[in-house]
C-alpha cells in the first residue's frame, strides 16, 4: 500500500508471566543470568507467551480503521506499541505523519487545577503550543457543556464532567494519524452522540483513524475496513461488516465444541434486506433463522425467539406456535428449521437474539442459546430509546393564553397569531 500512513510488519510482541524470588539467593542467580546470556531467539521459554504473533497490517492516508477481539486478545499491547510505549521483540512498524492518541481522555489533568487551567496542561501534554490551546479555547469549552464549571477545581467534578473535558481537550488536537480506545463512551447520551459526530468530522477532513474498541457498533459506523485479534494472531482483515460477522459468529464455533444434547439448536442467523447482516436500518425489516436438530423423538416442542438490550433487558419475544403453527414434533435423526420476519421498529443501538427450544406442557427449556446472534441498529436522530415509534410533527402552535390582557394589543395582532398558528400547523 504506497499510500500507507501506518504499517506493521511481522510484530511480535512476546511476554514473560510474573516471578517471584523468595531470597538473594534466587535473585542473584536470574539477574546475573540475564546480563550474560545471549541475544534471545524468537523461541518461547518456559512462563514466556506471545501477545502478539506475526501481526501485519497496513492503514491508508485518511482511512478509518478498525481493531477488534475479546479480551487478552492483544488489542491493548498493540496499541502500546502503535503509540511508542513499548517496542515489539521482533518487527517493524512505521507511522507517516504527527500521532496522537484518544486514549486516557483525563491522563495529565490535576486534581488542584481549575478546569481552564487543565485544558492548558493537558493540550500541552498532547503537544499543542500555548497559542494553538488560547485559540480553540472557547471552542474545547463550548464542546464539552462546562461553561459555568471552567474555573471549577476539576476535583469537584462528577466522573462524567471530568471525562467529557479530557475528551473535549483531546478531540481538538489535530494529528495526522489519530489512535482511539475506548474513548467514545464518556459521558451521557447527548455527549456520546456528539463525540461520534466529531470522529465522523474527524475522519471526514482527511485524519488516518485507528479506532480500537470493544464498541462493535461505533466501529461499524466508523471503520470500512477492520482487523479481528484472536489470542495474539490476526483473525481476519476486510470489510468491517465482514469481520463483525466473523467474531460475532464465535460463539458458533465454541457451541460446537460442547457436548451434543438430544435436542439442540444448531444455528441461529439474521438476513437483512440484502442478505446476511449485522447492521440494520431502523425501520427495515429482517428475518430470524433457527435451526436445531434432534437425537431421539421429542413431541409438543416449539421454537422462541427473543430480542433483547445490551444489557439483557428483554424487547420482544415469539414463537411458532403463537403464530399459527402447531406443536413440533421431532423423530431421531430429524431438524427443524424456523424463519421469523420481524419488523425492526427500534431505535439506535445493540441487539441480541435469544433462541429456545420450549415445551410448554411441561413448562420445559430444552435448550437456550443467549446472544446466539447480534445485530446493530441505525437509526435516526429523532429517535432515542429502545423502540422507534415513527414519529411525526402534526402541529406545533403558538397563541396567547387565555388569561393575556387584552389592553395594549395593537389591531391585527390576533389575526397575525391566527395566521401565524394556521402556518405551524401546515408545516
Amino acid at each position: 500500500m504506497s499510500d500507507a500512513a501506518l504499517e506493521v510488519e511481522h510484530v511480535y510482541k512476546r511476554f514473560r508471566r510474573g516471578e517471584m524470588y523468595d531470597s538473594l539467593r534466587d535473585l542473584i542467580p536470574a539477574l546475573t543470568g540475564r546480563m550474560f546470556k545471549a541475544r534471545a531467539d524468537e523461541s518461547l521459554k518456559a512462563k514466556e507467551f506471545w501477545a502478539l504473533n506475526d501481526v501485519s497490517f497496513q492503514v491508508a492516508k485518511g482511512e478509518a480503521f478498525g481493531i477488534i477481539g475479546d479480551n487478552g486478545a492483544g488489542k491493548s499491547t498493540m496499541l502500546k506499541l502503535l503509540t511508542g510505549i513499548m517496542r515489539p521483540t521482533s518487527g517493524r512498524i512505521a507511522v507517516r505523519g504527527r500521532l496522537s492518541a484518544l486514549i486516557e481522555v483525563s491522563a495529565g489533568f490535576h486534581q488542584d487545577l481549575t478546569g481552564r487551567e487543565n485544558v492548558y496542561l493537558n493540550g500541552a501534554i498532547l503537544g499543542l503550543k500555548r497559542d494553538e490551546i488560547r485559540r480553540r479555547f472557547d471552542e474545547i469549552v463550548a464542546f464539552s457543556g462546562l461553561e459555568e464549571f471552567i474555573d471549577t477545581p476539576v476535583k469537584r467534578y462528577s466522573s462524567g464532567m471530568f471525562a467529557r473535558l479530557g475528551f473535549s481537550v483531546a478531540a481538538h488536537v489535530d494529528p495526522e494519524v489519530l489512535l482511539v480506545d475506548e474513548v467514545l463512551s464518556v459521558g451521557d447520551y447527548a455527549f456520546q452522540r456528539k463525540c461520534i459526530e466529531r470522529m465522523t468530522q474527524v475522519i471526514e477532513n482527511g485524519t488516518t483513524v485507528v479506532f480500537i474498541s470493544h464498541n462493535l457498533r461505533a466501529v461499524g459506523n466508523l471503520c470500512k475496513r477492520s482487523l479481528l485479534l484472536q489470542r495474539g494472531t490476526v483473525a481476519m482483515i476486510g470489510e468491517t461488516s465482514e469481520v463483525l460477522k466473523k467474531y460475532l459468529s464465535g460463539g458458533h464455533e465454541r457451541r460446537a465444541l460442547e457436548a451434543a444434547r438430544d435436542l439442540q439448536i444448531t444455528d441461529v442467523t439474521v438476513q437483512g434486506p440484502s442478505g446476511p447482516a449485522v447492521q440494520i436500518a431502523s425501520g427495515d425489516h429482517i428475518q430470524v433463522t433457527v435451526e436445531a436438530r434432534a437425537l431421539r423423538r421429542h413431541d409438543d416442542i416449539t421454537v422462541l425467539i427473543q430480542i433483547v438490550d445490551d444489557r439483557a433487558y428483554p424487547l420482544f419475544d415469539t414463537c411458532v406456535d403463537r403464530l399459527g403453527h402447531e406443536f413440533i414434533t421431532l423423530e431421531a435423526g430429524e431438524q427443524v428449521t424456523a424463519t421469523f420476519d420481524l419488523h425492526v421498529a427500534l431505535g439506535e443501538g445493540t441487539y441480541h437474539v435469544n433462541a429456545y427450544l420450549y415445551r410448554y406442557t411441561t413448562d420445559q427449556a430444552y435448550d437456550r442459546w443467549s446472544a446466539a446472534a447480534t445485530f446493530f441498529v441505525a437509526g435516526p436522530q429523532s429517535v432515542r430509546g429502545p423502540v422507534n415509534l415513527e414519529p411525526s410533527l402534526v402541529a406545533c402552535r403558538i397563541a396567547p393564553t387565555a388569561s393575556a390582557g387584552r389592553p395594549g394589543r395593537r389591531a391585527g395582532d390576533s389575526d397575525i397569531s391566527a395566521a401565524s398558528a394556521m402556518g405551524a400547523g401546515a408545516l
